[in-house]
């Protein structure tokens, strides 16, 4: 019999959490926590997420600077405004929203965020330290997957991990997260040979390839853990993942939906990192 993790259900309790932590620091130290959300352009999506961290911002009493800029704005004008923003004390994370328009040196960009205010956790500096199990600010999606097995005691030690996926955002920050936690891990991707045989020996499956459904029962080890991190749509225009879980379901000990299961956490995850940003710099 499988589990469903409800990680709406998880990420309302962490927010509630984060809620009482971030009115405990000002309390204590006369001081609001700021997260600056820098938007440029009109992508649509991009402009949902924004909103829904705006709205996380107010839920948990952490103030937060939008900047929308035109789709024209000039790479100079970026670097300056990203350049001042990490100068500016009363802000304690920056998060410059992805994807940047084509004109745009993305990297260059986000170059110009400290390590210390990186609460994407995306520099290299911190994917750095988390390589070598160091304390840092830590990928929010792969994280909140952490959040949610540690939320149902699910052990990683010495399990065969998969992660199908190697982003920079996702793959293989998850990758390092289940070595850090002594799983033997497999970080597959679209040059992988074998791939199903690879993914039916993982008593942990991490999807994060960006396919709807693509992961299917016959992919599956019997009793195996599933983690959903996509987000797409079917030939219906339906929201799914990347993991078909209406036949994956019944072989799993536990799998996450989409929606409900790994998105809620990633913002809840952001929250939590402004909040870990603004203690460490006192």
């Amino acid at each position: 019999m499988y589990k469903v993790i409800d990680g709406k259900a998880l990420a309302a309790s962490m927010r509630a959490d984060i809620k009482a932590k971030v009115f405990s620091f000002k309390q204590d130290y006369g001081k609001t926590i700021g997260l600056a959300v820098v938007l440029v352009g009109d992508d649509s999506a991009s402009q949902v997420y924004v909103r829904n961290k705006i709205k996380a911002c107010e839920e948990v009493g952490i103030k937060s600077f939008a900047y929308r800029l035109d789709k024209d704005t000039p790479q100079k004008d970026l670097e300056e405004l990203v350049q001042s923003l990490a100068a500016d004390k009363n802000v304690n994370g920056i998060l410059v929203q992805l994807p940047l328009p084509e004109h745009i040196d993305a990297e260059k960009v986000l170059s110009y965020i400290p390590y210390e205010k990186d609460v994407d956790g995306f520099c290299a500096q911190n994917i750095g330290r988390l390589c070598m199990n160091e304390d840092c600010l830590v990928a929010c999606t792969p994280n909140g997957v952490m959040q949610m097995f540690a939320s149902e005691g699910i052990s990683l030690k010495g399990k065969n991990a998969v992660v199908v996926g190697r982003s920079n955002i996702v793959g293989k920050p998850m990758a390092m997260l289940l070595t850090n936690a002594d799983a033997t891990v497999t970080l597959c991707h679209s040059k992988t040979q074998n791939l199903k045989e690879i993914c039916l020996n993982a008593d942990i499956l991490v999807a994060a390839i960006g396919k709807p459904k693509y992961i299917s029962a016959d992919m599956v080890k019997e009793g195996a853990v599933v983690i959903d991190v996509g987000m797409d749509r079917d030939e219906n225009g339906k929201l799914c993942g990347d993991v078909d879980f209406e036949t994956v379901k019944e072989k799993c000990s536990y799998i996450t939906p989409v929606p409900g299961g790994v998105g809620p956490m990633t913002i809840t995850m952001l929250m939590y990192n402004t909040y870990l940003a603004a203690v460490r710099s006192l």
